[in-house]
Formats: C-alpha cells, structure tokens, sequence
C-alpha cells in the first residue's frame, strides 16, 4: 500500500521552481532520507507532505486513513498545560473522547436526580460503558509507562513531567513536540533535522527507537552516521531534478559514483563515434562511389543519442591555513566554577589542554559544555577559578550565537573584511571557498538563512583563525556535504580543537580524546566513543538514569521507581576468589568457543555479499554495452552469468540472516548467565 503518491507535481517558491514534474511513491514501511544542500527543498517536501504547502500543479494523493506526523525546524506550541498531559492528550480522539465521557457522566447524575426514565438511564449507561471501552482501548495502546519512557529517553526528568509547555525553552519545546509524535505513532513520520536540539545520549536513544519503529519516515539530516543506521533509501535533489536510489547513504554514494563513470564511458564511447562518423561523411560526401555509405553515416550521426552527465553542486572546498607553532600545554583551567542563580553549572574544573589535541566535549544538555567554552574563550566570566593560555596562543572561537547575532544591515563581505588582516585578496578566496561569489558578498546578511549566516561566521574564522579552535555546534545549519568539508578541513588543522557536537560522524572524523561534561564537573572518558555510546544506550533503556544523569557513576533519577538493593554478598576467602576467577575464565572460552565460528561465518558471509554484489554491478553495466548488447552470444552469456550470481546473492543473504539469528540468540543466552 502507497501511503503517498506525488503525480507530476510542480512547486515554485519566491520565483525559484523547487520540483518539477515530481513522481513519488512513499510505501508503508519505507524509510526514506532526503539529501540535498541548504535551499534545495527538502524542507518544503515535508510541508508538500504534511499539507502545510500546496502544490502548484500535479496532484498528491494521501489515503484517508493515514496519519501523517510533522517534526519541523522550528516548532510552535500554543498549549498551556503540563508536559507529559500535553503528550498523552496529543493522540487524535482522545480529548474528544474524555470530553464525551465527561458530558454522558454529567447527564446521567442529571436525570438520575430529576428521576428520568429507565429506559432513559439504561441507553445512557450503555453509552457509558462503551465510552470507557473505548478509553480502555485507548490506554492499551497509547499508555501513560509509554508516554514517561519517551519523555526520560529524550532527556527529561520526571519532576519535569509536570511543567508547563510554555516554561521550557525552544530546544526543549522541540524535543517536547518530538515525544508526542513518537508516542502517537503516527503511519507517516516527517522528521526534519530531528538531532538538532538533541545531547548525545539523547541521539543515541532516539536511534535506537527508530530503529525499532515499524513505521514509514521521511527525514532530514546531517548527521551521516544517523542517516546511514536509519535509512534503506535516498531521494536526492540532484542539479538534474529529484532522484531515488535503494539502500543507505554510503549505497547512495557508490551508486552516484558508479552512474557517474558509467556515463561518462558511455559519453567518450558516444563521441567517439561521433568523431568517427564526422571524418568518413567529411572524406567521402563528395565521391560518387562512397556517396550511399556517407549518407548512411550522415543518418547515424543525426541518430546518436545525447549522453547527459550527472551535474555537480558546488561544494564548500577549504583548509585551514597554517598556523604559528603554541607551547606544549595550550590551555590550563583551575578551579573554575560557575553558578546561574542557585544552580551550579561547573564545580571546581580542572582541566589541560596540550598542543594538537583535538577534543569532543560530549554530555547532556544543560551539563555545562557551552558554559565552560564560552568561559575559556574569555566570553564568560566564571565565580571562581582561573584560565591561562600558553606561550603563543591565538584564540578562535565559534559558537552557535555568533551566526545570529551578525549585524543585519552589514554585507558579507564587510562582515569578513572587518577582521581580515590580510586584504581584499583573502577575503574573496575565503568567501569563494564558502560559495560567496560574485555579487553574492554584496548580500545583507539579514536576507540570509540559516546555513548561510553559519557559512558567514565560518568565513570570518578562516580568514583569522588562531591557532586555538574552540568550536560549538559547528555543524548544526549546515547542509550533509558542508559538514563533511568542515570535517575534513578541521581533520588537516595544525592547531589545537576543543569542540562540542552531537554529530557522530563529526567527531569520529577529528576527535582524538573525548572528554565528558557531567555534575558539574570535566572528565577524559576513560573508554572509546562507540563504549560511551553503548554505555548511554543501556543506562536509559535499563531505566537505571535518564540520559540527563551521571554517566560515570550512575544514579536513578530522582522520582523515577527502582528496585530494592540487593543485600551485599560476604566476601570470598583466597581460595573461594580464585575459583571465582577460573569460572570466569572457563565461561569466557566457552563463550569464545560457541561465538568465534558463528562470528567468522557472518565476517565470510558478509564478504561473500559485497563480493556478489560488485560482480552484479559489473555484470549490469556491462550490457548497457551497445557491443555487448548486439553481440546475441555474448548477451545471452552475461545473462545467465547474472542470474548465477543474483541466485548466489539471495542464499548468501539468506543463510547471513540465520547466522545473525543465531549469534543474536546465543548472545543473549550467554549475556543471561550468572557472573
């Protein structure tokens, strides 16, 4: 069943056409990415979906039964009432519902008081009843444990639940509208840019529950890493008009990849023949004798198909230039405290930054990471403690705010050149780097979006960098590709990095160390990034810490039911530890000796799959081959070769399914036994 259908549709927003002749088909259980830069109307499908936006021409069709959920950029919420009834009154019907039981409960006290009629009271008690059935039903599927579970996974604590909507701040409004879509499971979900107003234990939670939706969705990112874990096709805004591939966003990649070569090849082989057709009819048209074959070529010539390659966007293309040499230690922080009010944000932080380092500042929001940024880059002062720079040190520093708050009536350029110390030459490569050209620098900046305000802001950084990078939300307006770019150009930077991010790909990219922001205080995470997520994950789905919590010592949250602690065991003699220890290691190589053959079958499988799979590929491109494709023998042979390997595919596929099953199920078995 198609839960949308877009037949021919054309939009035009400001004068600029945003799709045209559109034909797509969103089917139950698709999960759909949509790829594009900033501008390119990936935004504006959502709203053609949602039917915030009408089409200009052509017709979208949306079965009656479907229910279509939106999660835009910016989020607007009119009602005043406490969070969690806010998220469990957001199910369409329910309000109506309690509104009925509310009105039939108050007309049966009324007549049974004036003494009405018994076969009055019994209708309405029927009524009643069925009203409760239906409340019933309600509370099965849409249950308040559901509505509070969501709400703890995207960061809220319990004392929070009964907060108005209208205290919270913008980030927490959205991750507000975000719960109540998720609990009302909606057949559609739109999600535009979904992670950004999310920490990264809350990222790592939200995946996870989509992961288990079984749902169709439609969403935006730019986060590479939340795309590829969530997505099993792509619909890209291509310079050639709206394309669709299967597969993730790395398939994407390869496929765009492998269609540019391909026509390319198709295109050399075309004008080829062009150039070869073009010199017989040009020395031959005029001999009598060749007169018949000239023509010949002359109709092939006016025959040969017109080879159309993929367009390329412009991309960001920098790096960073070089930058003067610091002392070793680049940064040294003792005591730094600070306090808003009476809540105390950083608790006597010490921490040192050495040259080179490169390092992932990652917690909960709130915990304080834009705080202590903002107090290194001397922005904001702290209540105590102080902050020394090495020798040399130069400060750069971005952060979310500088894009918003850029004068609006300055252009572009002045805004750059007012911090170049290097002239006009400089400025306009740093601009044409960021894909400000021409008359483009000569915009005000209040005409600017989002993206291109954040471009601005990175421009004036590459033209007088320092060679201290502190960084915040680097990538949060900035389209897929631009993200890569500034990765790439920060993974080259010879200066030190100190940055926050929730973009997972972002900080595997450049992190060299990560350090947590917690309880107010700083800690180097003693494990590996993918450890720290693994470690969130468990924590909020075993309910032992909303993702708010500590988690380097974690707690229950306070309001939130825990069980009992378990009386503490007496401790082992010498000999009794020992025994201990080699049960442990006799469950350790039994584990090993059930998983290591199951794990190597699924490594060979999974080899086996990518090898077929490339073969498959070969095998289709090469009969696109005119040559191929006209020889009948050669044609019937790749064939059949094809459908051997696609048969070999499908029992590959299939028997790595049953491996995983298996492993999955052994795992679980093993992770059960006593420790």
């Amino acid at each position: 069943m198609s839960l949308a259908i877009f037949q021919d549709v054309s939009l035009t927003l400001g004068g600029k056409p945003i799709v045209e002749g559109l034909d797509l088909r969103i089917a139950e259980k698709e999960r759909i990415g949509l790829i594009g830069p900033n501008g390119s109307g990936k935004s504006s499908l959502l709203k053609l979906l949602s039917g915030q936006l009408q089409a200009d021409g052509g017709s979208i069709v949306v079965p009656k039964n479907v229910r279509i959920g939106h999660l835009p950029q910016d989020v607007e919420i009119d009602a005043d009432r406490p969070l969690l009834e806010y998220v469990l009154t957001s199910v369409p019907g329910r309000d109506e519902l309690g509104r009925q039981i509310d009105e039939a409960t108050a007309e049966l006290e009324r007549l049974t008081l004036e003494g009405g009629s018994e076969e009055a009271l019994t209708e309405l008690g029927l009524r009643l009843g069925d009203l409760h059935q239906e409340l019933l039903h309600f509370e099965a599927h849409f249950s308040e444990h559901e509505a509070k579970s969501i709400l703890v996974g995207l960061g809220f604590r319990p004392a929070d639940f009964d907060r108005s909507i209208q205290e919270l701040s913008g980030g927490w409004r959205m991750r507000a509208v975000l719960a109540a879509l998720l609990y009302q499971r909606p057949d559609l979900l739109l999600l535009d840019e979904p992670t950004n107003h999310l920490d990264m234990p809350s990222v790592g939670w939200f995946s996870g529950f989509l992961k288990r939706y079984d749902r169709a969705i439609v969403m935006i990112s730019h986060d590479r890493e939340f795309l590829n874990e969530q997505i099993d096709r792509v619909v890209s805004f291509e310079v050639e008009g709206v394309r669709s591939y299967a597969g993730n966003l790395d398939r994407y990649e390869r496929q765009r990849e492998e269609e540019r070569v391909l026509l390319e090849a198709r295109a050399k082989n075309v004008q080829r023949e062009r150039e070869h057709l073009e010199r017989f009819v040009e020395r031959f048209k005029a001999k009598a004798s060749k007169a018949t074959q000239a023509q010949s070529r002359m109709k092939r010539l006016e025959k040969l198909e017109e080879v159309k390659l993929l367009g390329e966007r412009e991309t960001m293309n920098f790096r960073f230039p070089s930058v003067e040499r610091t002392g070793r230690d680049v940064i040294t922080a003792e005591g730094i405290c600070k306090s808003f009010g009476p809540k105390q944000v950083l608790r006597d932080v010490n921490i040192r930054v050495t040259r080179g380092e490169r390092i992932a500042l990652i917690g909960a929001n709130g915990a304080g990471k834009t705080t202590l940024l903002r107090i290194l880059a001397g922005e904001l002062e702290a209540n105590a403690g102080r902050v020394e720079y090495g020798h040399n040190v130069k400060l750069g520093y971005y952060a979310q705010h500088h894009a918003e708050t850029l004068s609006p009536e300055s252009t572009i350029y002045d805004t750059v050149n007012e911090i170049s110390k290097h002239g006009h030459r400089q400025v306009r490569a740093a601009l044409g780097a960021l894909l400000f050209r021409d008359d483009d620098v000569e915009k005000k900046i209040g005409v600017l979006s989002g993206g291109e305000r954040a471009r601005v802001a990175l421009a004036r950084l590459l033209v007088d960098p320092g060679n201290l990078l502190l960084m915040d939300e680097p990538t949060n307006h900035l389209d897929l590709q631009s993200s890569d770019r500034l990765a790439d150009a920060l993974a080259t930077f010879e200066g030190t990095l100190l940055f926050v991010s929730h973009n997972r790909a972002f900080i595997r990219k450049i992190a060299t160390s990560i350090w947590t922001v917690e309880d107010g205080t700083v800690e180097i995470y003693p494990g590996t990034f993918d450890e720290y997520l693994e470690s969130c994950r468990m924590r909020i789905e075993e309910g032992r810490a909303a993702p708010g919590a500590s988690l380097v010592a974690p707690d229950v949250a306070k309001g939130v039911d825990k069980p009992a602690a378990a009386p503490k065991a007496p401790k082992l003699t010498r000999e009794e530890e020992k025994a201990r220890k080699r049960a442990e290691a006799e469950r350790r190589r039994e584990r090993s000796k059930k998983l290591t053959p199951l794990e190597k079958r699924g490594k060979e499988l999974e080899a086996t799959i990518e090898r077929l799979e490339r073969e498959i590929a070969e095998l289709a491109r090469s009969l696109e081959d005119p040559a191929v494709y006209a020889d009948d023998k050669r044609r019937l042979d790749v064939t059949r070769e094809l459908a051997m390997k696609q048969a070999e595919l499908d029992v590959a596929q299939e028997t790595w399914i049953e491996v995983e099953t298996e492993l999955e199920a052994l795992r679980a078995e093993l992770a059960e036994e006593p420790a």
